[in-house]
């Protein structure tokens, strides 16, 4: 399994460096990457219990990391657009 895992993040992982070549979405290919490396540890793991914990766990972190992003980049913005950069630059 842990090779399986290995390869097909290495794959999704080149499919997002080599973007501009094969014009496929960084963000598509990593999603796909994810769900795909989600589904070979479900089905080698076999219990769902514990799978599903796991994954609600990691989602949890993740979008306690996005809704923080969220915020800073409004924060940015609004300074930005209220040209506060330039202000502080100046």
């Amino acid at each position: 399994m842990t090779i399986l895992l290995t390869i097909v993040f290495t794959i999704g992982y080149l499919a997002i460096i080599l973007e501009n070549k094969l014009q496929i979405n960084k963000a598509a290919t990593a999603l796909f990457t994810g769900v795909t490396c989600w589904i070979i540890y479900t089905f080698n793991i076999g219990d769902s219990k514990t799978v599903t914990e796991q994954l609600l766990d990691q989602l949890g972190e993740i979008s306690a990391i996005l809704f923080f992003l969220l915020g800073a980049m409004t924060i940015a913005e609004l300074i930005d657009s209220h040209n506060g950069f330039a202000l502080i630059t100046q």
